[in-house]
C-alpha cells in the first residue's frame, strides 16, 4: 500500500472531524482521547505535506485541501468498512459449520460422545461427519474437504499436524467355536501366518498391525481370507466362524462381555496405539475445530471402559 494512505484510521478520523466540526466530538465517536486524535491528524498532515484543518477555540474546520482529501478518502473508508463486515460474516459462517472426518473406529465408538459434549458448548454449530479409513481421512483434511480429522494410524500422515487425543488397543478375537478360543495365547509368527478377516489396505488398524508385526520380526501378514470395509461386518464374519480378526478394543467390548467373541492374547506384541486429531500442517487450529479436539482430549482423560478383560482360560496351551 502507498505510504501516504497506509493509515486509513487517520483518514476515518478526519472524516469524523468534517462531519462533527470538532476534534473532541470525533474523539468521542471513535472512543479515544482528544489528544490521541489530534496527534494522529497532525501525523497525517506531516505525511501528506499539507494542512488539512484550521483549528480554533470554536472547533476545527477543513481547509480546501482537507475537503479534497475527505472527498477522496470516503470511498476508501467505505470500502474498508465493507471489507471488515464481510470478513466478520465469513468468521460467523465458519464458526456456524464444522466439517469432521474420522477413521471408522473413532467415528463409530468415540465421536458420538465427543460431539454430544461439543454441542453443549456450540449449540448453534452444525456438524457434518464423514468416515473412511485413515488414509482417506488424511486426504480429506489435506484437500480442505474437512476442517479437522481423527485417525488411528501408527504415524502422523504427511502434510498434517497431529495431537494424540486418546488411546485404544488392538485385540485378536475369534468366534466361540474357533480352535483358538481356548488358547492361552498366540505367537506373533503364528498370527502373521494365518489369513485373517481384515479391513482394506489404508485402514489404520491393518496398517498398525502390519507395522508392529514387522517391528517384532514377523510378517508380512498373510493375505486376508476376507476383506471388509465395515467393522460390524468383520465382527459378524468372525462370530460366524470364517476366521480370526484383529480389531480395536473399543469395537468389541459388547461382544466380549456377551461371550459371542473371545479375545486371544498375543505373546510379546504391544498393540496399544494412539488416536490422533489431524489438521493441515503449519495452520493454526482454532474456532470449533479447536474446541472439538479439546473436548476429545478431555473425554479421553476420564475413566472409561475402553479395555477388555478375558476370562481365565480353562484349557489349551
Amino acid at each position: 500500500m502507498p505510504s501516504r494512505v497506509a493509515d486509513l484510521g487517520a483518514f476515518d478520523l478526519l472524516i469524523s472531524v468534517a462531519e462533527t466540526g470538532s476534534i473532541g466530538q470525533a474523539a468521542r465517536r471513535h472512543g479515544i482521547s482528544q489528544p490521541a486524535v489530534s496527534a494522529r491528524l497532525r501525523a497525517l498532515e506531516a505525511t501528506l505535506g499539507v494542512t488539512l484543518l484550521e483549528r480554533s477555540p470554536r472547533g476545527a474546520r477543513l481547509t480546501p485541501a482537507g475537503s479534497l482529501v475527505v472527498d477522496w478518502a470516503r470511498p476508501a473508508i467505505d470500502a474498508a468498512h465493507a471489507l471488515d463486515a464481510g470478513l466478520a460474516a465469513l468468521r460467523v459462517q465458519k464458526e456456524s459449520r464444522l466439517s469432521v472426518t474420522a477413521s471408522l473406529t473413532v467415528a463409530e465408538y468415540l465421536l458420538p460422545g465427543w460431539l454430544a459434549a461439543f454441542r453443549a458448548q456450540h449449540p448453534a454449530t452444525s456438524v457434518r461427519l464423514t468416515s473412511h479409513n485413515s488414509a482417506d481421512t488424511a486426504a480429506d483434511v489435506r484437500s480442505g474437504a474437512a476442517d479437522v480429522g481423527f485417525v488411528e494410524g501408527p504415524d502422523t500422515p504427511p502434510g498434517l499436524d497431529a495431537l494424540t487425543v486418546a488411546h485404544d488397543q488392538l485385540v485378536l478375537v475369534v468366534g466361540t467355536g474357533h480352535p483358538w478360543a481356548r488358547r492361552r495365547a498366540v505367537d506373533p509368527a503364528r498370527l502373521a501366518s494365518i489369513p485373517l478377516v481384515s479391513r482394506e489396505q489404508g485402514s489404520g488398524t491393518r496398517t498398525y498391525l502390519e507395522q508392529q508385526l514387522a517391528a517384532a520380526g514377523h510378517g508380512p501378514l498373510t493375505a486376508p481370507i476376507l476383506e471388509l470395509s465395515s467393522t460390524t461386518a468383520i465382527k459378524n464374519a468372525v462370530i460366524s466362524g470364517i476366521g480370526p480378526a484383529v480389531l480395536s478394543s473399543l469395537a468389541v467390548t459388547t461382544e466380549l462381555a456377551a461371550g459371542t467373541l473371545v479375545a486371544v492374547p498375543i505373546r510379546q506384541l504391544d498393540l496399544r496405539r494412539a488416536l490422533r486429531a489431524i489438521w493441515p500442517a503449519h495452520q493454526r487450529l482454532d474456532g470449533p475445530a479447536r474446541d472439538l479436539v479439546r473436548t476429545a482430549a478431555h473425554h479421553a482423560s476420564q475413566p472409561s471402559a475402553i479395555g477388555w478383560r478375558r476370562p481365565p482360560a480353562t484349557t489349551g496351551s
